[in-house]
């Protein structure tokens, strides 16, 4: 299934476009509409902090057992399992690292977003592609 490559914000141009993916993250009853980062080079993939209290989860400093880096810079994170449903695609079980940190990006990482799906990027059309494995 092809997306098109999109801004989160309107006013930004073209060349800002990032593959920014529409999906539902479903734990138990709740369900969230959300619009992930696919971003092969993100070793996991994160759930910001007000979409896991969304989708019901309680911070526990004791179960906080991971650590993300990068441009997040060294946050303590707790893994998180949500059923991620993308239109026109069987739904996947995805695991995350839920942080803390607030206003950060959901983004779709290679733990384990890449291990259900196969992404194709074309850039130079601005578009990508989402494959199931």
């Amino acid at each position: 299934m092809r997306f098109s490559y999109s801004t989160i914000a309107p006013a930004r141009h073209e060349s800002d476009s990032l593959p920014w993916l529409p999906l539902v993250l479903r734990v138990g009853v709740r369900a969230v509409k959300a619009v992930g980062l696919v971003d092969s080079g993100a070793t996991v993939s994160v759930l910001p902090f007000e979409l896991g209290v969304e989708l019901g989860a309680v911070w526990d400093e004791r179960k906080a057992l991971l650590r993300v880096s990068g441009s997040l810079g060294s946050q303590s994170a707790m893994p998180i399992f949500a059923q991620a449903e993308i239109e026109g695609l069987p739904s996947a079980r995805l695991a995350f690292a839920w942080i803390r940190q607030r206003e950060v990006p959901l983004i779709l990482g290679q733990t384990n977003f890449f291990m259900e799906f196969d992404a194709c990027f074309y850039r130079s059309k601005l578009e990508f592609e989402i494959r199931p494995k």
